[in-house]
């Protein structure tokens, strides 16, 4: 089983409905999806409750232990892909999230706000030794604003942009919320649309990262050497921006 975490600090980047079109585009390539929503609000679990049918199934997590335990189960059974919607901020419920995830992908509007704001999330992934990537969502195809926003996420996180922003970016485009609104994803209700084939590639960028890494649920629980001190987030401090983004 593979698990995807999306997790941000700053609320309104698009989480919730991101999650539930990555659920609906991996199972219409044919895979067994689960979704935990882990935020009170309750995003996920309302669009379940719009849709005619009940998959993918999300299942409400309030603490860690819940969590640890879903997982475990998910894991003997035939569940092929677990996406885990994070409530805004950090959080020791959205920690334990990151850790347990083989990717965690984190949304980002392409704005110098945003962009500040993803610092503790990106110190938490770090931290814990995870992979992660950023999602460019509501971006603009005028100008040069989603380019330099992925290139400034480049130069804060990996010289290879195309392992840590996600492709394509998502574009802002009303089909998203008229088809989260009906319980749909955007693949199911405008699946000729360029803002379906955009996720539908997501999906794909997003499953080829997953091939690369061992999934959490195989791996050996490990823990700290005695005497050994985990790296604090907060140590690792706000991503330096390049000077262009001063231009926003």
């Amino acid at each position: 089983m593979n698990t995807i975490v999306l997790a941000a600090q700053k609320g309104g980047c698009g989480k919730s409905t991101l999650a539930a079109s990555l659920a609906v585009a991996a199972m219409q390539e044919g895979r067994s999806v689960r979704l935990i929503e882990t935020d009170p609000q309750g995003t996920l679990w309302n669009w379940q409750q719009r849709r005619a049918c009940s998959v993918p199934g999300v299942d409400v997590i309030s603490d860690v232990v819940q969590l640890e335990q879903r997982l475990w189960i998910f894991s003997r059974q035939d569940v092929a892909v677990t996406i885990i919607d994070t409530a805004s901020g950090i959080s020791p419920l959205t920690n334990a999230a990151i850790r347990r995830a083989d990717l965690c992908l984190i949304p980002v509007r392409p704005s110098i706000v945003d962009i500040e704001a993803v610092a503790p999330t990106l110190g938490t992934a770090r931290a814990s030794a995870r992979s992660f990537a950023f999602i460019l969502n509501y971006a603009s195809n005028r100008g040069r604003r989603a380019g330099d926003a992925a290139a400034g996420l480049g130069d804060e996180t990996a010289p290879d942009l195309g392992n840590v922003v996600a492709q394509p970016y998502i574009g802002t485009r009303v089909q998203h919320q008229d088809a989260f609104g009906k319980g749909l994803a955007v693949t199911e209700y405008a699946p000729t649309t360029e803002s379906a084939d955009e996720i539908r590639r997501l999906w794909q960028w997003v499953a080829n990262r997953l091939n690369q890494t061992v999934p959490a649920s195989a791996r050996a629980a490990t823990k700290a050497a005695p005497g050994q001190t985990a790296r604090n987030p907060a140590s690792i401090g706000k991503a330096s921006l390049p000077h262009r983004f001063m231009d926003f």
